[in-house]
Parts: structure tokens; sequence; C-alpha cells
């Protein structure tokens, strides 16, 4: 049983600790906002948006947080994340005119323009003296207004049909081509609808983008195969869409995925190796342009160039030879002719140099090791010299 003169210091004491606590946090949170900024200003996003996203762990309320940490997924082209971010933000405070800047950035570079000007418009609201948000408008509406162009195809106009007037002063022939040109006219199909398609790639991946715009997502489908791609879009009164190409290379099918946006589907191939693709689907003379590989066992690595190559093993034994045959005087061809001579010397010959050479205290140099290896070599001073053993 603690009584409470003992429970108080407890008590002071698991205050203490908390208080502590709570002001280490709080310095570790100031540390990371700190740091993320310093990171963002000096060009490494990726780092500013770890520090943020532990920030944001230790305070997942702050809309400041998620708008920053827009901003370097935008500068990283991470458009889609950096949606994501720039939304919670608005939905914490929807007061803060730089969420709505950077939702607008984000969907504009996705080519979601209308959405894009919603934000624009939304943060010119809340600033109407910030001119980014007019001058963004005005791309969007631009951009907008290029993409309704496009949507825009002109109409067949049907044949006017000839009277009888018309027709009495021409020739039958005349008038068997214009009836048949009305019923190829009449008898024409439906174009089939076309979507345009292109695609870029890095090294590990492939994305492709059809731009099927206003498509409800689950009106797409998309499969993966190991060197096919198949995508389908069934729009209601019109013919089903099916792209479906031989692929270049191999993909892994489990790691690909794709996105339905408002203006187009993003598809991501992973590739199987890391090879350029010339081009997105397979043709039979394309040429594989692998990365560059590391070169195994005693081979020299090779790598491509418009120079000529050098056969670098031949300059490597033209510059031997050239040492071997330099004349040198004085003390450097006397250290020369020794380093030859031991270098095609065989083993009790290198042997006997050695062990002469070390024992006479580098003042005899016998080649012979029958002579020199059954006994200490003693050391033999020049003339005029004399010998002496250092004593420890």
């Amino acid at each position: 049983i603690i009584s409470d003169k003992q429970r108080k210091p407890n008590q002071n004491l698991v205050k203490s600790i908390i208080n502590h606590s709570s002001k280490s946090m709080a310095a570790s949170f100031s540390d990371l906002v700190t740091q993320a900024k310093e990171a963002f200003i000096d060009d490494h996003f990726e780092k500013a948006v770890d520090l943020y996203s532990q920030a944001i762990a230790l305070n997942p309320n702050n809309p400041d947080l998620f708008s920053d940490r827009a901003q370097a997924n935008i500068k990283l082209h991470n458009f889609t994340e950096a949606v994501s971010d720039a939304n919670k933000a608005i939905e914490l405070d929807a007061s803060i005119p730089k969420a709505y800047l950077r939702k607008g950035t984000a969907c504009f570079n996705l080519e979601e323009y209308h959405t894009a000007k919603t934000a624009f418009e939304a943060g010119a609201a809340l600033v109407p003296e910030d001119a980014r948000f007019s001058e963004w408008i005005k791309k969007c509406d631009k951009c907008i207004a290029e993409e309704e162009g496009e949507l825009v195809t002109p109409s067949l106009k049907a044949p006017r049909k000839a009277t009888l007037t018309e027709i009495v002063d021409e020739d039958s022939e005349e008038i068997d081509q214009v009836n048949t040109i009305s019923s190829e006219v009449a008898t024409t199909a439906p174009a089939k609808p076309k979507y345009r398609h292109e695609y870029y790639q890095k090294p590990e991946e492939v994305v492709v983008t059809v731009f099927a715009k206003g498509v409800p997502a689950d009106r797409v489908s998309v499969n993966f195969g190991e060197q096919i791609l198949s995508v389908t879009i069934e729009v209601p009164g019109e013919e089903p869409y099916v792209f479906q190409p031989r692929l270049f290379g191999k993909i892994v099918p489990a790691n690909c995925k794709y996105v339905v946006l408002s203006t187009k589907i993003e598809i991501r191939l992973a590739k199987v190796e890391h090879i350029h693709w010339t081009s997105l689907e397979f043709v039979k003379d394309n040429v594989v342009v692998r990365s560059s590989n590391v070169s195994s066992g005693t081979q020299r690595p090779s790598y491509p160039s418009s120079k000529p190559t050098k056969d670098w093993d031949k300059l490597e034994a033209l510059v031997k030879k050239e040492e071997k045959d330099e004349k040198l005087d004085g003390d450097a061809a006397l250290n020369k002719f020794f380093r030859d001579i031991y270098s095609d010397a065989d083993e009790d010959t290198r042997r006997a140099m050695s062990k002469s050479f070390v024992e006479s205290n580098g003042t005899v140099l016998s080649t012979n090791w029958k002579e020199v290896g059954s006994k200490e070599v003693e050391g033999t001073a020049p003339e005029g010299m004399e010998l002496r053993k250092w004593e420890y």
C-alpha cells in the first residue's frame, strides 16, 4: 500500500516525463519541417518529400505540410501524388490559396484542364490580387479550346439530289455516276472510334497514354500478357475500340498497372530487361539496344563511341616494350638491369637474389641459390668503407 505522500512524488515524476516527451516531440517536429524546407530550397526534392512525410506522421492534421509536400511532388513530376496532397490540404483548411495553386498545377500537367481551371478559380477567389491564378486560368482556357477543337469533326455533307430540270440535259453516264455516289454515301458504315496514343520510356518501364476523354473507368478494360498489351474501350452506341499491340519487348504483367483519368488512360508497363525500345510495337527487324553491362572475367569493357576503338592490350604491350628498350645511365641503368634479371629469372634465382640482398644489408646480390641457400650471406663493404652492425 502506497501512502499519499509516496504517491504524490510519483505523480510529479510522471508529469515531468510527459512534459519532457512532449517537448522532445515538438522539437523533433520543428526540426523535420525546417530540414524539409532546406532540402526543397537545395533542390533535394526526394529528401524533402521524405521529411514532410515524417512530419505528417507526427502531425497529420497540418494542412501546410500536405500543401508543401504537394509542391515537392510537383518538382518530381509525381502529379497524381501532388493532387492527393493538395486535396488533403484543402480538406483540412479550405482557405489556403497555395493548396489550390498546387492542385491546379498538378491537374494541368495531367491534362485535366477543367479540374485545373476550377482549382485556379477557387484560389483566385481567395486572393484576387495574385496574378498567377489568372495566368493559369488563361492557359487552361486555351488548352480546353484546343481539346474541344480536336473533337469537332467535319460532318459529311449529303449529296444534293438533282432536280428533273437539271438532269434533262445530262448524259446518262453522268446520271449513273450521281446515283452511284449517292448509294455509296448512303451505305457507308459509321466510322469506328479511334483514340490517339503515344508512349515514352524509362530504363525500367514504358508509359503508354491513350487519349480517351470522358470515358468511365468501368468501360475500360486493360490486360497484360508476356509481350501483349490489350486495351478495350466500350462506349454505348459505338463499336468497341480495341488496341492490342504485340510489344517490342517482354513485360512483367504482375508489375504493370493503369489508371483511367478524365482525359486519358495512362498505362505503365514494367520491362523484363532494361533495354531501349526503338518502337512500342514489335517489328521483325527491330534492333535491341541494351543498357551498359558489367564485363565479366578478364574481358575489358567496351563503350559505344563514334570514334575508332583502341586496342588497349596492344598499347599496354607497346608501352612495356618502350620501357624495356629505354636507354638509361648510371644507377638508373644498373637498377633496370637488376630488375630485368629478376623479372626473367626462375624461382631459385629470385630466392637467391632476395636472400643475398637482405642478409648482406644490400651489399651482395647473388643469383646462385646453391651457393647462398645453405648459409647466411655476409655483407661486404665497398672499398674504403667499413661495415658495422647497429646494436639495439
